[in-house]
């Protein structure tokens, strides 16, 4: 399983409340008048530290660094990021997310929230998700792109921390263009939730992911449907995971995978880039 790099422990007087940590990090991205991504915006807030990365071109890239224990339970966080027309964003983490148990009982709630202007790009690739045991996380990704945004969205979750049980986990993904839905999904696993790790669902896998990718270069030449790892017969699934790439009805490809470990789901996934960008 993926282990997640160091996290600084929640210092004592962080907590907005008895009901956990209120904190929502903001970042702006827009052109200048050379057509260079600048951010106007990077406001860390909470356990989210925003820091620049530096990379050639018009692109500006951003890290997320995780500045103390989060999401504990009863946390509810939010990061909203925004890429004006003709900007260029890409968004990244320093390691992964590990959802832990809090001191209330409640659920974690974390809210991403991503708006993508007319030829704009985000890529928006973070770091696993890895729902610890006994931890209970609500996460919802929402996305608003103009009619000709581009977007990269990477999603990967691991069901517990190695050599233990996971946590319950809600994700839902909901994604639009130019108003209208593009994508709404919700996921559910671990207690609570019948038949997760069953045969139709994860089949006792403990990583699961998606890529989604949207390009106004789709309604030309859509992508084509693919077999990924194990599915398309390359190597057995139970070593190697598995998935599919599909188009959307859209502009859109959507790679979902399976694996034994946050490792081979990323190879997967990585795969499926390749095969989108293929055509």
């Amino acid at each position: 399983m993926t282990l997640a790099l160091p996290t600084p422990a929640r210092p004592e007087g962080t907590l907005a409340s008895a009901a956990g940590l209120r904190a929502t990090a903001r970042i702006l991205a827009r052109p200048d008048t050379d057509g260079v991504t600048r951010l106007p915006v990077l406001d860390g807030d909470g356990p989210f530290a925003l820091r620049r990365v530096g990379a050639p071109g018009r692109q500006a890239r951003v890290c997320v660094v995780g500045a103390m224990s989060a999401p504990l339970g009863g946390d509810r966080l939010g990061l909203d990021a925004t890429v004006d027309a003709g900007a260029a964003l890409h968004l990244t983490a320093a390691a992964a997310t590990v959802a832990l148990p809090g001191r209330t009982g409640e659920p974690a709630h974390y809210d991403v929230r991503l708006t993508v202007g007319d030829g704009a790009r985000l890529d928006w690739l973070p770091e696993p998700l890895i729902s610890a045991a006994g931890s209970d996380l609500r996460m919802t990704t929402t996305v608003e792109l103009a009619p000709t945004a581009r977007l990269v969205l990477r999603e990967e979750q691991v069901l517990g921390r190695s050599g233990e049980e996971t946590g319950a986990l809600r994700s839902r993904l909901i994604v639009r263009r130019a108003g209208r839905a593009l994508l709404d999904q919700e996921t559910a696993y671990g207690p609570g939730v019948p038949g997760w790790d069953g045969s139709a669902v994860l089949g006792g896998h403990r990583a699961v992911g998606q890529l989604l990718v949207v390009t106004p270069d789709f309604d030309e030449r859509p992508a084509d449907v693919r077999l990924l790892g194990g599915a398309a017969g390359e190597r057995p699934a139970a070593d190697e995971g598995q998935g599919v790439l599909a188009p959307l009805a859209g502009p859109a490809a959507l790679a979902t995978a399976v694996a034994p470990d946050a490792l081979r789901l990323r190879r997967l996934l990585d795969e499926a880039v390749r095969s989108a960008a293929a055509g």
